[in-house]
């Protein structure tokens, strides 16, 4: 039964979230950091079996200290731990830092980028699944300013707790990329067709995987096939830069119904911001409605296409698309869409809408130029390179 509530126990700060029950599986959205911080918090306390994860950044502040630490204790337990990294995005935490999992039992791996084409890859997916039945996917790290709420550090950003049969097929999905991760010598090519075999095609709801210089990645290529003949859409992107052919893809749908995109005015790497507003000019004219959200750095990466729900680790920028490693659900079910467009109205009630005439005023010929190159630095550079330019975008 589609888009039904779920009575399911959860942690007292998620009161009030949206949850539903669709084909079989209790679906709880996660859109405040005391909710998160509690809710994986519990998932791996309430592990009896195995835990795996999977985190682009894993921080050692006091959110990743009381997670490494339950980590730490569910293998002291006898819990099959399994933890894997981005290498890039976790190099600011201390070299010791996860040690405490591997001394209980735990298994641990960095996913480490090489020299060639494999240094552009990075692990920018976040997966928490505990005995194969209940995970968490979305954008937020495990990091303080993704954990807590009401802070000017702090990130707006969404997960998903999920509790059903789907949660097998992505175990099944970590255990093949951590087995290839801990390979020596492992290919591209065989990474490609892990990430192409564990994909769906079919069925209501659908995992869709992400991986490195493919033009044939599956989400991608679903989310462009739907706006093809979708008649409302509405996105929220924090990073958002897409390729040509997803832009031109929105522009023809908004002549013919409604596109409407929440991104980011706060950021701490503006050059982001900058690459997204080198779009604007071309979505507006086209009648794309175009918003910024305003009280805080934003993070969040979903995507409602009539009645299907998209939601998970991917911005709609070339590095996600195409280049990164990247988890999203496609969630196809009228009464999830109409909560998580409820859900869209309220953050659109806390955004700017940037009309054409506000646009223009902002577009300066010197501003012009910087999110020009703004753009071109985001689609071909890592989002921490990117950062440390931090062009002013105020």
């Amino acid at each position: 039964m589609g888009g039904q509530p779920d009575s399911s126990p959860e942690p007292a700060s998620t009161s009030g979230a949206i949850r539903a029950t669709v084909d079989g599986n209790h679906f709880l959205v996660l859109d405040s950091g005391r909710a998160r911080l509690d809710s994986i918090l519990d998932l791996i306390n309430g592990a009896k079996h195995s835990v795996r994860l999977i985190f682009y950044i894993f921080a050692s502040d006091e959110a990743g200290h009381a997670v490494r630490d339950a980590l730490a204790g569910a293998a002291r337990r006898g819990v099959k731990v399994t933890v894997l990294l981005d290498g890039y995005g976790c190099s600011g935490a201390k070299a010791d830092f996860f040690q405490p999992i591997k001394d209980e039992g735990g298994s641990f791996c960095l996913f480490l980028p090489a020299y060639g084409r494999r240094y552009l890859i990075r692990n920018h997916q976040k997966l928490a699944i505990a005995d194969e039945k209940r995970a968490i996917i979305g954008g937020a790290n495990v990091h303080d300013a993704y954990l807590h709420d009401n802070r000017e550090t702090d990130w707006r950003d969404l997960w998903v707790r999920i509790e059903g049969p789907i949660v097998q097929p992505a175990a099944r999905y970590f255990d093949s990329l951590y087995r290839w991760t801990r390979t020596k010598g492992a290919t591209l090519r065989k990474l490609r067709r892990i990430v192409a075999r564990h994909s769906d095609s079919r069925g209501i709801l659908q995992w869709k995987f992400s991986g490195p210089l493919s033009r044939r990645n599956s989400w991608p290529s679903a989310l462009g096939r739907e706006l093809a003949s979708a008649r409302r859409t509405d996105i929220i992107a924090a990073y958002f830069a897409p390729p040509r052919s997803l832009l031109r893809r929105l522009g023809r749908m908004a002549r013919r119904g409604q596109v409407r995109v929440i991104t980011a005015s706060k950021s701490d790497n503006n050059a982001t911001i900058g690459a997204a507003r080198h779009t604007y000019s071309r979505l507006l004219r086209r009648g794309v409605r175009m918003y910024e959200y305003q009280p805080a750095r934003l993070h969040s990466k979903l995507a409602i296409v009539d009645d299907v729900v998209h939601v998970g680790s991917a911005n709609l920028d070339f590095r996600s698309l195409y280049i990164n490693l990247e988890i999203m659900l496609r969630i196809d079910d009228p009464g999830f869409a109409a909560s998580m467009r409820r859900y869209f109205e309220a953050e659109l009630a806390d955004s700017e809408q940037i009309t054409p005439e506000l646009h223009r005023r902002r577009a300066t010929l010197w501003r012009r130029f910087k999110w020009t190159i703004s753009h071109w630095l985001v689609t071909a550079l890592d989002y921490t390179v990117t950062r440390r330019l931090n062009f002013n975008e105020r």
